[in-house]
């Protein structure tokens, strides 16, 4: 049987210890967190902090899938039409992409504002966005489909 990216709903604020637990039982999981900077009154601290509250991913197969309930901080798995929520490992893999910052330089001679480009490579591969903004080391695109904008580096040759 193959392995699926499940989705499970953890307590609150326990999505870190959860992920720590799950992973000393052998269980791979992603939790996808951000860096933030919190200002205290005397001082500013950087803290990770989960992208998704109360939410993990967990990679099993779907025999194993009672196993994540021996983590105290797991409540029960997301469903979708009355079947255990899946996310495809691409979407896994693009979401550890983009908070990791990975992204490839594209190469373009001539964008105008207001034509379509195809990323041909990276994270985003295949989607077309609408040209924003161009200058000569960066493109700003916007993704009508994900509904957001981003930004890629020309390659200068």
């Amino acid at each position: 049987m193959k392995k699926k990216w499940f989705v499970i709903y953890t307590k609150v604020q326990q999505e870190l210890k959860t992920a720590k637990q799950l992973t000393a039982m052998g269980i791979t999981n992603y939790c996808p967190t951000v860096n933030i900077i919190k200002q205290y009154s005397d001082r500013r601290k950087k803290i990770k902090k989960p992208l998704i509250s109360s939410y993990l991913m967990v990679h099993l197969e779907e025999s194993d899938r009672n196993q994540v309930f021996s983590s105290p901080g797991v409540v029960r798995y997301l469903f979708f039409l009355g079947k255990p929520a899946v996310v495809p490992p691409y979407e896994i893999e693009l979401m550890q992409n983009h908070l990791n910052g990975v992204y490839n330089e594209i190469q373009t001679n001539s964008l105008r504002v207001g034509e379509n480009y195809r990323i041909p490579q990276g994270p985003f591969s295949g989607l077309t966005g609408k040209v924003l903004e161009t200058d000569k080391s960066r493109v700003k695109l916007v993704l009508e489909s994900l509904g957001m904008s981003i930004t890629l580096k020309k390659h200068v040759a």
